[in-house]
């Protein structure tokens, strides 16, 4: 080890010189703090970083395809931000898939029992948002299934997330009953629906003819979907009508779209009409 015995002279002969010691001021007056602690190196404090924001809540798409089947489910952004909705999709996710899987199977299995060709099944499902309102989400999808037969069926489904609860509602719940909603809509509804298939058909409709799909339908049946105009309340009501419901196949789904009127608020439940206006 190095003789360290001409250190400690040195550090005698500049005491007794009077320059400045490790303690003493250097020129210019300002202070530098003496490291604590041998071999210490004199530090500044570190700013701690902000807290960054969450990510924003992403909704989901699956889609799978293979030689058995194709599927497909999808939610938005605004049912995943909702923990307990996305929870129930990724659960309805699972249990759709699963349910294909099984129908798939053993529809294969009786293919190749029976010695008819087999056709991949297929399962399509997309959620969307209808309107997101204080205290209520509102959504609807689209869904489409083949099983194998002459061609697939398209239908719609319909949820509302209510916030204060915490709970998912079906749209029909918010009203006093299905015949309250019929009879609130039914004239409105029969009119619009007619005036849609008369347009596809290229002639009137005649509810008295006797034909197959020229008589009205019950509103109430359908699939009901609430909508807002002003991003407020629910002022508007769309009902989905699948195929063969109110046309032939070809004819395809119907949507009617009807303004909240005085009458149709007077069919849903008092504790619900707080969520609604009557449209402009």
């Amino acid at each position: 080890m190095r003789d360290r015995s001409w250190v400690a002279g040195l550090a005698l002969l500049v005491a007794a010189c009077g320059g400045p010691g490790p303690a003493d001021s250097p020129p210019g007056g300002s202070t530098i703090p003496a490291a604590e602690g041998p071999g210490a190196a004199a530090t500044e404090p570190v700013a701690s970083a902000a807290p960054s924001a969450p990510a924003p809540a992403k909704g989901r798409t699956v889609k799978e395809e293979n030689e058995m089947y194709t599927f497909s489910y999808a939610f938005p952004d605004a049912a995943a931000a909702i923990p307990d909705l996305r929870v129930l999709f990724d659960r309805r996710l699972e249990e759709e898939k699963a349910d294909l899987v099984s129908a798939t199977r053993s529809e294969k299995a009786d293919a190749e029992k029976e010695g008819f060709p087999f056709r991949p099944h297929a399962r399509e499902i997309e959620w969307k948002v209808v309107a997101d309102v204080p205290g209520w989400l509102s959504l609807s999808s689209t869904q489409y299934g083949y099983t194998g037969g002459a061609h697939g069926m398209t239908v719609s489904d319909s949820l509302l997330w209510d916030r204060s609860a915490g709970i998912s509602r079906k749209p029909k719940d918010l009203f006093t009953s299905a015949e309250a909603l019929r009879s609130a809509v039914q004239k409105p509804f029969c009119d619009a629906l007619d005036k849609e298939r008369a347009k596809r058909r290229g002639e009137p409709v005649r509810r008295d003819s006797g034909a197959m799909f020229d008589e009205c339908i019950n509103p109430a049946e359908q699939t009901l979907i609430l909508g807002s105009s002003n991003r407020r309340t629910f002022d508007r009501i769309g009902l989905l009508v699948a195929p063969y419901e109110a046309g032939p196949y070809a004819e395809g789904s119907y949507e009617v779209t009807l303004p909240v009127t005085r009458t149709v608020l007077a069919a849903v439940k008092p504790q619900f009409r707080s969520a609604f206006s009557v449209a402009p």
